[in-house]
């Protein structure tokens, strides 16, 4: 694994800390950031790409809430704190990352769960991940699917 990948799997945990933190408090975005700066791993991160998920994500919230609701069991408010999280990240990366390939997206989101999620949460959280997908990333999935 590449250090510069291995940064973004760190930022993606780290954004998922704070964005439970968020859920729960209600704090800001330079709140977020500076409890985010307590972590021991916070060094080995790419801040960037950890500014970049908690700024889109909070900007973008009402709007991601509103693609994911499209395709849950159950609303939004129903989901557990980390698998809000989860999918929050994982949305926001599906239709504001094009840099990363919706697959890396999904499966980042889906590794998440396994590590923080419930007991098949990462069966969730792929299900809603890959709906939305085929919605936002049409046109790469349709490509990657051309022989």
């Amino acid at each position: 694994m590449s250090k510069k990948r291995g940064n973004r799997r760190l930022s993606r945990e780290l954004a998922l800390r704070a964005l439970y933190q968020w859920q729960l408090t209600g704090d800001d975005l330079a709140r977020l950031l500076v409890q985010a700066e307590t972590a021991e791993e916070y060094p080995d991160a790419n801040i960037e790409f950890l500014k970049k998920l908690l700024e889109g994500v909070l900007r973008e919230a009402e709007a991601l809430n509103l693609a994911l609701a499209q395709h849950l069991d159950r609303p939004v408010e129903q989901l557990s704190p980390i698998e809000h999280g989860i999918l929050l990240i994982g949305a926001f990366e599906l239709s504001h990352s094009l840099d990363v390939p919706y697959k890396v997206a999904i499966n980042e989101a889906v590794n998440l769960a396994k590590a923080y999620g419930g007991t098949d949460g990462h069966k969730y959280v792929n299900g809603v991940l890959d709906k939305l997908a085929k919605a936002v990333r049409r046109t790469e999935i349709e490509a990657a699917a051309r022989p």
